[in-house]
């Protein structure tokens, strides 16, 4: 099941214009802001496919049943363009564990790539959900690395999978790709073109270097 979160009016596309304009682009601190607030609001609407249990609690005038989660979820990033993204859902799923991936596109001299998880660190999942967050998803692949990474570690009752940008190539790759059953791709806007070098367009750019600087 695929959530397209863009597709309706609201703040979250105002913050997704200003990540995409080059002029905005050049306060690496507010891009930075921009993703944490665009996770910020899809963990709000992600938390609406949770599991809530209600509970009395006491206030100085008597007792209110409001609903609570029964469990966090795990978090779950890409190193490291996924990490403010991730820092959104995690300030409001602020019990949750985490869980952390390096998952890197090696370049070939034919133009081909492949992906390859350098380091991957998690708790315990089984049971659990588990939300997986990426700011960009192009071919898909890194995506795809880092679910069966974690999911070889444990089996969790269902995974969200969260993009903020993706390509239309990349998402029906991660459909063929995974399990229908028990998995939802959440994604903020779809770029219909995907270049040879497996860039977005009209895209972005590159958030790992617009968030932290250009790497060499």
């Amino acid at each position: 099941m695929v959530r397209l979160l863009g597709q309706s009016n609201s703040l979250l596309n105002q913050f997704m214009a200003e990540i995409r304009d080059v002029e905005i682009q050049r306060d690496s601190l507010r891009f930075r802001y921009n993703l944490e607030r665009i996770g910020e609001i899809f963990a709000y609407e992600i938390s609406k496919e949770l599991a809530f249990k209600e509970k009395e609690v006491v206030t100085s005038l008597g007792i209110a049943n409001v609903p609570v989660l029964t469990q966090y979820p795990v978090l779950a990033t890409i190193m490291r363009a996924g990490l403010p993204f991730h820092q959104g859902f995690l300030k409001f799923f602020d019990r949750s564990s985490n869980a952390f991936v390096s998952a890197y596109r090696m370049a070939h001299k034919d133009g081909t790539f492949t992906m390859s998880v350098e380091y991957a660190s998690s708790t315990p999942i089984d049971g659990k959900v588990l939300i997986i967050c990426d700011t960009m998803m192009a071919s898909g692949s890194s995506m795809l690395h880092t679910y069966k990474e974690l999911i070889s570690r444990g089996k969790p009752a269902h995974v969200h999978i969260a993009t903020i940008l993706a390509s239309m190539e990349g998402v029906n790759h991660l459909k063929k790709s995974i399990p229908k059953k028990n998995v939802t791709i959440w994604v903020g806007d779809i770029d219909e073109e995907l270049t040879a070098q497996l860039f977005l367009v009209p895209g972005l750019g590159d958030a790992g270097d617009l968030a932290f600087g250009e790497k060499h």
